[in-house]
């Protein structure tokens, strides 16, 4: 579904309070639901002001361009936000949304065996890693009952799963006594198709982990736009 039509917003210097009460997103989102409003115009909101001539939509137009997407802000350091009309204050509000919606997206797994629901697991693992020009590999660590007992990034940059080694996944697994893993990693190319070395890498680590008494409960690969892919729902594993 693609996101809601922006609305009728010159990308001139005209200003949100220049606008019909009916076209201020702030309005609108009291007025019509949040669910009305584009991804540039909640940015919007949250960043409630611009800067000299330039409205809080076009800043966050801006902001999404140099990103790519929501999801690239994920990836944001409160450096790389800064920007003319967007300070300290306004960099810290945008990143304690992002942050208010990965624990939203952690707190809607189940309580029990939460590995049990791929989809939520996915989704809140897009939500915590986002997507940029780096690989992000980490780990979710079970109980023997599949509940989370810890999270763990293991990876970040260019990786080669062809040369990367099981003992770094598994290492942290035997420091919290877990019983299972699942591993996860994020595809900068957007497309979460599993590669010949992403095939190999799982084969490899479900082997190690049999040794050492840690199973590979499942391989999620987190691609964009809400796709992922389950490597046991494959039959992989």
């Amino acid at each position: 579904m693609s996101e809601p039509q922006e609305s009728c917003i010159s990308s001139g210097p005209l200003l949100v309070r220049d606008l019909p009460l009916d076209e201020r997103p702030r309005d609108r989102l009291l007025n019509n639901g949040s669910a009305s409003l584009s991804d540039t115009e909640l940015l919007s909101i949250l960043l409630r002001t611009g800067r000299p001539g330039v409205s809080s939509i076009d800043v966050a137009r801006e902001l999404l361009q140099r990103f790519g997407s929501l999801g690239g802000l994920l990836s944001a350091t409160p450096e790389g936000l800064r920007r003319p009309g967007l300070g300290p204050a306004k960099a810290a509000t945008v990143l304690a949304a992002l942050e208010l919606a990965s624990r939203l997206a952690k707190a809607a797994l189940p309580e029990r065996e939460p590995m049990s629901a791929p989809a939520e697991v996915a989704r809140y693992l897009a939500l915590r890693y986002g997507l940029s020009d780096q690989e992000v590999m980490g780990g979710l660590y079970l109980d023997t009952r599949n509940r989370l007992l810890a999270e763990r990034e293991i990876y970040r940059g260019t990786l080669n799963r062809a040369a990367a080694e099981p003992r770094a996944v598994l290492k942290q697994g035997l420091l919290r006594d877990a019983a299972g893993v699942v591993l996860f990693h994020t595809h900068p190319s957007g497309d979460p198709s599993p590669s010949a070395e992403d095939l190999a890498f799982t084969r490899r680590l479900a082997e190690a982990g049999e040794t050492v008494g840690i199973r590979l409960v499942d391989h999620l690969i987190l691609g964009t736009g809400g796709r992922w892919v389950s490597l046991r729902q494959r039959g992989t594993l």
